[in-house]
């Protein structure tokens, strides 16, 4: 009896399957979704594409702006104050009128006075503020650093 359901069941399916027009359809279906399928693949490898392209294009920049600025280099390079100035760094030269005066380095360093860092006294004098204290000027300083830099 439970096959006699199912052979009814199955029958207008069967026979809607013979039909021309619903072998058709779903043909048109599948080449529908073969088309559509492979545009996705076409559409994802022109993104890619587009983003190599803008990198390189980047990249391009990038050197370009390097070599002008190497150009650059080289145009100081070839200037006379650069000439100058290498020769009074490596051979201690002067311009006329001036006189070089050679300091050996363990005097020079013997009158010397070391200079303590900006971070580092600062540092120090926050540490000597209690920490509440502390924690209100960092706050001030966070939210109203940009009406004190005007």
């Amino acid at each position: 009896m439970l096959g006699k359901l199912r052979a009814i069941k199955l029958k207008p399916i069967i026979d809607a399957l013979r039909d021309t027009r619903v072998i058709g359809a779903i043909g048109f279906g599948v080449i529908a979704l073969l088309v559509s399928w492979s545009s996705v693949g076409v559409i994802q490898q022109n993104f890619t594409l587009q983003q190599q392209i803008a990198q390189l294009e980047n990249e391009i920049t990038i050197q370009g702006l390097e070599n002008a600025n190497l150009e650059l280099r080289n145009e100081y390079y070839n200037t006379d104050k650069y000439l100058e100035l290498q020769a009074r760094r490596q051979f201690g030269l002067a311009a006329p009128g001036e006189t070089v005066l050679t300091v050996p380095e363990r005097i020079a360093l013997e009158h010397s006075v070391e200079v303590a860092d900006e971070s580092d006294a600062s540092q120090q004098v926050q540490t000597d503020k209690a920490w509440y204290q502390q924690n209100l000027e960092a706050w001030g300083e966070f939210f109203f650093r940009g009406f004190r830099e005007q």
